[in-house]
């Protein structure tokens, strides 16, 4: 019985010591998936504090498959890169310090657009986060359209 209460008050300990935005000098890793209509993929992303709710960072992703024809693309085309800008509200909106809902904007190589995040720590390095990412502004019409559409990042964070 003691060594259950151990364990509990531990895991009770490094649960409350986690802290999903601590503000300036704040950085985050993230790696996750990529799932969009027309590809699959992978995305990494790191962000780093400025303020007490203001981060800023760059994420990249890659379209590794999905739709018929991507196959035949050049690693240009399956390619992006972003420099992106956070509201990190989690202290704002105040539902657990461990948690983080972070909107943003990014300026990509293929467009501009937004993006609305969460994430979730469970201990003071390691999270859980999702990402939403839509495009604003294409910069060519004709641009491929893998990184032109509605995508969703899912995937780990860790705090470095």
């Amino acid at each position: 019985m003691k060594n259950i209460v151990l364990v509990v008050a531990l895991l009770a300990f490094s649960f409350g010591n986690a802290q999903a935005f601590e503000g300036k000098g704040d950085q985050k890793f993230q790696v996750g998936a990529n799932i969009q209509d027309y590809a699959t993929g992978i995305n990494v992303s790191f962000d780093h504090g400025l303020g007490e709710n203001i981060s800023v960072g760059v994420s990249s992703s890659y379209a590794l498959g999905g739709a018929s024809g991507i196959e035949d693309l050049d690693f240009g085309d399956r390619f992006d890169f972003k420099a992106r800008f956070n509201a990190n509200l989690g202290n704002v909106i105040n539902i657990d310090e461990n948690f983080d809902l972070y909107p943003g904007l990014n300026l990509s190589l293929k467009n501009f657009g937004g993006h609305v995040g969460a994430r979730y720590f469970f201990t003071e390095g390691f999270g859980v986060y999702t990402e939403a990412n839509f495009p604003l502004a294409k910069y060519e019409k004709d641009a491929i359209d893998i990184h032109n559409q509605f995508a969703l990042n899912i995937g780990a964070v860790f705090n470095l």
